[in-house]
């Protein structure tokens, strides 16, 4: 993993594999508010997926707003946002134990509490702005095959409970066994499930709309234009940072780093903390043995060393009914080693992508039926995730670099993550008070100086430990 994680990524590559929720591309995905690049603004954003979109529309929503220009190497949320399965959930309990032992109770609780919030505060707000995205919120299952990770959910389940409350949202969990579990979910072999609150989104479409809403509040959005460097400003004045790209350079008072899995390419610092890790995604159509009227619940899959997720298609949407499943990254050789430090989405791993192809009608056995006459797979695709060294996003000003900033690293759960976080960036760079944001954004996600001088271990909280390793963590 040493050697995976001290790759240098690249800028987004160009041709990537085409997402299922950019086909077609909206008419905003090349869009260029000026023809050419202003000499200098208040903010430079880097990134349009859902943390630079939401970054922009907090800073522009202020009372006395600055200039604002975003940055796109690409095309419009064409990274990990629009490249994504769709899911808004959390399984805060698959993480929880881990939480306790490393940052305490009330930080672990925090950020079970930051988490169940950042999906009811995205369905909300598309809500709120009539947003047509897709947005569905109900229930989630996970699937669990394995022994080990059913203890641990039975265990961090109750802890969640214990420290949360038997009522808090959060805390929230239903257990079925596993004749329950064949029965109401269509699977066999399972040792039993867990079910509780989540939902689903197109995030492209998403994306699209908070834009739109920024554009209007004066957002200067700039695709196919990647940001290749920057560099403080020589001189005096207000704008510290110089950024330059392939169509000219920019004189910033401040910029904020959105780019996730590519953060390191601008801020190698970060080589080595933020790792890019390739996900792959593929949409099916149902197989003819699964309910007609639709499947009404998402899902994930769970098993010793890994997981799958998935989603269905909601009523109303294009191709409602189709199933959205990713994961499976662990399935190729060395645990799917390779894939990290890889930021190329123009390719598909062929194993990876074969298990992703079969993953759902393995799963539902008998219960699938027969492939679509049309095929089984409508379209698959890579994305590039951010992972870090702790498991936890990097947000906040960048040590000794006055009015650099960043939010980055959301370990494949943007969707979870990134809208609140934008929230929170938006509210330091105001300058509140430390004691302001503790009391809803967890401190572990902080950008300081000693999140820099971790090791990168790979993806955290994935593996359940044996029985007694489970007993030792309580």
């Amino acid at each position: 993993m040493d050697e995976r994680a001290a790759i240098a990524p690249t800028l987004p590559r160009s041709n990537p594999t085409t997402s299922y929720w950019q086909d077609p591309p909206h008419p905003l995905s090349t869009h260029r508010t000026t023809s050419d690049l202003p000499e200098s603004v208040s903010t430079v954003i880097i990134g349009s997926g859902i943390t630079g979109a939401s970054i922009a529309y907090n800073v522009l929503n202020s009372p006395s707003p600055p200039s604002v220009l975003m940055l796109e190497a690409r095309e419009v949320c064409s990274g990990a946002t629009g490249r994504n399965g769709g899911h808004t959930k959390a399984a805060s309990y698959r993480a929880f134990l881990d939480n306790c032992r490393d940052q305490g109770e009330v930080e672990a609780a925090k950020i079970a509490r930051f988490e169940y919030n950042g999906i009811k505060a995205v369905h909300a707000f598309a809500k709120q702005h009539n947003i047509d995205c897709d947005s569905w919120e109900g229930d989630t299952v996970d699937i669990i095959y394995d022994k080990n990770q059913w203890i641990r959910a039975k265990t961090a389940i109750s802890e969640m409970r214990r420290i949360l409350g038997d009522k808090a949202p959060a805390a929230k969990y239903r257990f079925h066994d596993a004749s329950e579990t064949a029965e109401k979910y269509l699977v066999d072999g399972a040792l039993g499930a867990v079910s509780y609150e989540a939902g689903s989104i197109s995030a492209y479409k998403f994306v699209i709309g908070i834009l739109n809403i920024a554009l209007d509040k004066g957002l200067n959005l700039q695709t196919q234009t990647p940001a290749l460097k920057f560099e403080r400003s020589s001189g005096a004045g207000q704008h510290r940072w110089t950024v330059k790209t392939p169509r000219g350079s920019i004189r910033a008072e401040r910029v904020i780093m959105a780019t996730n899995g590519y953060t390191a390419y601008l801020y190698p610092p970060v080589k080595g903390i933020i790792v890019p890790l390739r996900g792959t995604v593929a949409a099916q159509r149902p197989g003819s043995g699964l309910p007609k009227e639709g499947l009404k619940t998402t899902y994930s899959f769970i098993y010793g060393n890994g997981y799958e997720y998935m989603i269905f298609r909601p009523t109303g949407s294009t191709f409602a009914g189709d199933l959205v499943i990713g994961g499976c990254s662990t399935k190729a050789p060395e645990e799917g080693l390779f894939e990290w430090g890889t930021t190329d989405d123009t390719s598909i791993d062929p194993e990876i992508g074969q298990y992703v192809r079969d993953s759902a009608a393995n799963y539902f056995g008998s219960h699938w039926g027969e492939d679509d006459p049309n095929g089984r797979i409508r379209k698959q695709w890579t994305g590039i995730m951010g992972y870090s060294s702790q498991g936890f996003p990097l947000v906040g000003s960048i040590p000794h670099e006055e009015d650099l900033w960043i939010a980055a690293s959301f370990q494949g759960s943007g969707m979870v993550l990134c809208f609140l976080t934008a929230q929170a960036l938006a509210t330091m760079m105001d300058g509140a008070e430390d004691e302001e944001l503790d009391e809803w954004f967890p401190r572990a996600f902080r950008m300081s100086e000693g999140r820099l001088k971790h090791r990168f271990q790979g993806r955290l909280h994935e593996k359940a430990p044996m029985d007694f390793e489970l007993q030792s963590q309580l």
